[in-house]
């Protein structure tokens, strides 16, 4: 009896087991790593970099061909450019490993909504990919260039941008999520890192540009693009995309300099960075703070005369960075405030924490209340190391 009951379990088990029903073959599929998306006479121009894979798979070094092969296609909406793609293309596009979405800039000034619309429907897309938007450019410009060092361009615009914000920090890596999540919030407004060509764009669509030291056409990521909502409305410079991210705390790592007292340069690592951002009532009106805690290392001494085992001239060093660092995060937000009137730090965010009541009074007209509202800005700067040496040999040989 007992082994009937085992038996019947058994097979009950093997009923309710799924099988592989929905299964792909790698050769049904075009993998897709980039994807470029612009419009143009209220059609959507979709350009999808997918992988060539008899050339990234090969051991002999290749047959010369791209790695990459790039397919375009235009539709009434979003969705109908993409499936349009298999008149095209032989295989259906797999979405799963995208490694960089690229926007144009035209689009980004109409909108991305929808773009965000589908990408968050779509159950193949995930959250690990980065997103940017074309400077001077169609995104289908972009993804046609040939990258030196990494084979398929779209895992180079991934790591170059991943190491640039955490080595240099005027970019930031932001996806899906990430860029969702502040489009639809209360007090606080989207940035992108901007992508711009350099050099001749149909030179760098074919393997010549690869075949030398010094390729023709490379991409540089440039400046930061101002979102109001999901609309792009303007650009932030290098130094200011790195205000920026200090008033943030979203600096990894970067370089700075101070002059010396006698000339010269002191450059500073910095290695750490936590910033405290709030916004409080002050007789009845909302009033900004940025609190930003920062830790370096000298990098390298162009200054005589400087003695670094003297406490004085660290704390020089210290007092002449906080009032650097200070002056641009200060430049950087009123810049934002009076040219574009739109919160893309999170002071309003800041409010409906601190004063909920508050908040509802404000929120409708948060970006006009953002472009008025006084901000102070505290730096915290501590040197904790001098590199392996203490003072410069610039300063034994002024003594010769």
């Amino acid at each position: 009896m007992e082994r009937k009951i085992l038996m019947t379990i058994f097979f009950c088990s093997i009923i309710l087991l799924s099988g592989c029903w929905n299964r792909r073959e790698l050769n049904e599929l075009s993998i897709l790593l980039g994807l470029g998306i612009d419009k143009e006479n209220d059609q959507f121009i979709i350009t999808a970099q997918v992988v060539n894979p008899s050339e990234i798979a090969s051991k002999k070094g290749g047959s010369g061909k791209a790695p990459v092969v790039v397919y375009q296609s235009k539709g009434d909406t979003l969705f109908e450019a993409i499936r349009r793609v298999t008149t095209v293309a032989p295989r259906k596009l797999y979405f799963a490993h995208l490694r960089i979405l690229v926007i144009g800039e035209k689009l980004a000034k109409e909108g991305i909504g929808e773009t965000i619309d589908l990408l968050l429907r779509n159950s193949e897309v995930r959250n690990d990919f980065y997103i940017a938007v074309s400077k001077n450019s169609k995104a289908a410009n972009v993804l046609k260039i040939l990258t030196p060092l990494e084979k398929i361009p779209a895992n180079s615009l991934f790591a170059s941008l991943e190491t640039s914000a955490n080595s240099w920090s005027p970019t930031e890596g932001v996806t899906l999520d990430k860029l969702t999540s502040n489009m639809v919030s209360e007090g606080n407004n989207p940035i992108l890192t901007g992508i711009e060509i350099i050099g001749n764009e149909h030179a760098g669509e074919t393997n010549t540009n690869l075949d030398q030291t010094k390729p023709k056409t490379i991409l540089q990521y440039k400046g930061m693009a101002i979102f109001k909502h999901d609309k792009l409305i303007g650009w932030m410079n290098e130094r200011e995309g790195r205000a920026v991210h200090y008033a943030l705390g979203k600096v990894k790592s970067s370089v700075g300099y101070i002059k010396c007292p006698q000339g010269g340069k002191v450059v500073i690592e910095v290695v750490h960075t936590k910033s405290k951002l709030k916004t409080e009532m002050i007789k009845g009106e909302p009033h900004g703070f940025v609190q930003a805690k920062i830790k370096g290392n000298v990098a390298e001494v162009e200054c005589q005369g400087l003695d670094l085992t003297n406490p004085k001239s660290i704390s020089y060093i210290e007092k002449e960075s906080e009032k650097e660092l200070t002056k641009i995060i200060k430049t950087a937000i009123h810049h934002i405030q009076k040219d574009y009137q739109t919160d893309i730090f999170g002071f309003g965010e800041a409010l409906g924490r601190s004063a909920q009541n508050d908040w509802v009074k404000y929120k409708k007209d948060w970006d006009q209340t953002f472009s008025q509202m006084p901000v102070t800005v505290k730096v915290d700067m501590k040197i904790r190391q001098t590199g392996t040496i203490n003072n410069s040999p610039l300063n034994k040989i002024e003594n010769k």
